[in-house]
């Protein structure tokens, strides 16, 4: 398996991937488009964290590949430059 094809990845994707199934079918009803705009800023959201935990993941991957086991101390503040990004 890949280290890209990360369950929690392919998880969260699916999940937002249904979500998106039934705004489609708001749309296709004539819903009201503030909640339809709502709807789709979940969607958003939840692809983008998506997004982020899969390069998280992805330079974890690389860097335990290129440097070996890291200590406790180093693994805990690269959890903390990866919390952060939350806010780009």
């Amino acid at each position: 398996m890949s280290h890209a094809n990360n369950p929690d990845v392919l998880n969260r994707l699916k999940r937002a991937q249904g979500h998106l199934s039934k705004i489609v079918e708001m749309v296709e009803e004539g819903r009201d488009a503030l909640v339809i705009a709502q709807q789709l800023q979940a969607v958003v959201k939840a692809v983008d964290k998506a997004k982020t935990f899969l390069v998280l993941h992805h330079i974890e991957h690389h860097l335990y590949e290129a440097v070996g086991p890291l200590p406790k101390e180093t693994r805990d503040r690269l959890a903390e430059m990866a919390e952060i990004t939350k806010y780009l």
